[in-house]
């Protein structure tokens, strides 16, 4: 893992200009819209944190809501959500999606035997929709809080999470996101926690994987990885195409 580390070292050194660059491009992004602000899903995670950070920055508290959505989640996902509100002073509005939750999955109940995957899916479009909702009511744009590792390997929800617009850490690996975070003044706790989509209990985001993202960003970064990991990142980028393009036309 040296080439990693020796990559994230130089990252470090220059994460302060990064910063500054991402946050002049999303004040440029959001006044050539002609948007009155902007609205994202605040989940307690590394990501969502950094992205408000990240929009805070550009256009400022007054211009930005982040919505708190809970589904039958951890109650320490609400305490980190709320900790990252408080340590970056925001707006944050908790909605509780959980009925709505609940009414679609009997709604559908007649038609389809709802497994802990798809079940896990509908929380994700869910929490979009309410996002989209909030936004298309205040004139507001939705931010997206995918990373590069994630987005690479098609660790999102179509519908769901891969829905925004516009991505300001697209560009990032999770490792850089981290990096990034402790410059952004993200809490340690955060910091710390394991990647989660908070999609079914106990659920990570490396145990869905099945590799680590330091694996994953050593070889998105570096391209050196081991041939078993270099095959299953390959086999996850292949089978996850259809989320990085725009459906078929005719």
């Amino acid at each position: 893992m040296e080439e990693l580390k020796q990559y994230l070292e130089a990252y470090r050194v220059r994460v302060a200009e990064d910063a500054a660059r991402r946050v002049e491009w999303i004040r440029e992004l959001v006044d050539r819209s002609g948007a009155r602000g902007v609205v994202l899903g605040l989940s307690g995670g590394l990501d969502s944190a950094v992205v408000a950070a990240l929009v805070r920055r550009a256009v400022g508290k007054e211009r930005l809501t982040c919505l708190v959505l809970p589904i039958e989640s951890p109650p320490e996902s609400l305490a980190h959500a709320r900790l990252v509100a408080e340590a970056l002073d925001i707006d944050a509005r908790e909605v509780d999606l959980g009925p709505a939750f609940a009414a679609f999955r009997s709604a559908c109940a007649s038609i389809l035997t709802w497994d802990e995957r798809s079940a896990g899916n509908l929380k994700a479009r869910l929490r979009m929709a309410a996002l989209y909702a909030y936004a298309n009511a205040h004139g507001y744009l939705v931010a997206g809080t995918s990373n590069r590792s994630e987005l690479y390997v098609g660790y999102s929800t179509k519908g769901g999470d891969a829905v925004a617009d516009f991505f300001p850490i697209a560009s990032l690996t999770k490792s850089e996101v981290r990096v990034l975070a402790e410059y952004l003044g993200i809490p340690p706790d955060i910091l710390k926690k394991p990647p989660s989509a908070d999609l079914w209990p106990g659920q990570t985001d490396e145990g869905e994987l099945g590799l680590t993202y330091a694996e994953l960003d050593r070889y998105l970064l570096t391209g050196e990885a081991p041939p078993a990991v270099r095959e299953r990142i390959e086999a996850l980028h292949r089978a996850s195409e259809h989320k990085r393009e725009l459906p078929p036309s005719l």
